[in-house]
């Protein structure tokens, strides 16, 4: 089956692999990790870039021309923290699209939602291709379709848990009643994880510490480059049923008894 890009808005990619850019030992193997995804869209948290100093400014190590940076509004804790950081990002010249970020507690670093779908509703009026990030709350991810995201985000696990898609059967749901891309951020600690959301239906996956962490990141990278295309292609394939008892692999038909 030829499987079509990935759109968001106006923006389309042959990846469906996001990648982020926080937690690497240095720039050098962020870099070489970013080229092994194969992603063609990387994410930045604007409130943590450097714009004073061009060797510790992040933008400066990544490859603008085979890549698109999506900023992120990380770090934020009301709407208007993250209505104030997505307009930096556009002032400074980046791409006119966010990955809407409002934390509501942080110890477990969870989304609060009504902060986030606030911030959505003004950035979408302004013009901006706005992906919210958000729990795996089936009603949330509607109410943020419906404020006009262009893609919606719910996350697989708590950031940086690496605890995998928790809730898989919200996740499907989810996917199911959307009528925009379905981006599964936060959580995914291996490649297998990333393939079962790809199976699910997910659209993509965004990742960052699994990657980072990794204890040799760049091979991560590739991994997970390919637990997505696999899991994309098995989702398109179609898995066979699951059944409660055995079915014989070869017909039984004809069998010399």
């Amino acid at each position: 089956m030829n499987d079509g890009k990935l759109k968001i808005g106006k923006f389309e990619f042959n990846s469906r692999l996001i990648i982020g850019t926080g937690k690497y030992a240095n720039f050098d193997i962020m870099k070489k990790a970013h080229e092994a995804s194969g992603a063609e869209v990387v994410t930045v948290a604007i409130r943590r870039v450097n714009f004073n100093n061009k060797e510790e400014n992040i933008l400066e190590h990544i490859d603008k021309n085979k890549m698109t940076i999506l900023p992120n509004t990380a770090g934020c804790y009301t709407a208007e923290e993250a209505i104030r950081t997505a307009r930096l990002a556009k002032e400074v010249g980046l791409p006119k699209w966010v990955k809407l970020e409002v934390i509501g507690d942080q110890k477990t670093l969870m989304p609060d939602n009504e902060e986030t779908l606030k911030a959505a509703k003004v950035l979408v009026k302004e013009g901006f291709t706005v992906l919210p990030y958000t729990n795996d709350d089936i009603v949330a991810c509607k109410k943020f379709e419906g404020a006009g995201a262009a893609a919606v985000m719910p996350l697989g696990a708590p950031i940086g848990s690496g605890q995998g898609i928790l809730n898989p059967n919200n996740i499907k749901i989810i996917i199911e009643n959307a009528k925009v891309p379905i981006i599964v951020d936060a959580g995914v600690g291996t490649a297998s994880d990333a393939t079962i959301a790809m199976e699910l239906g997910a659209d993509g996956v965004l990742l960052n510490t699994g990657v980072a962490l990794a204890k040799y990141p760049i091979r991560m990278a590739k991994a997970m480059k390919l637990a997505v295309e696999s899991g994309r292609d098995a989702f398109l394939a179609g898995r066979i049923p699951k059944k409660l008892y055995a079915s014989a692999s070869s017909p039984v038909e004809g069998v010399v008894r």
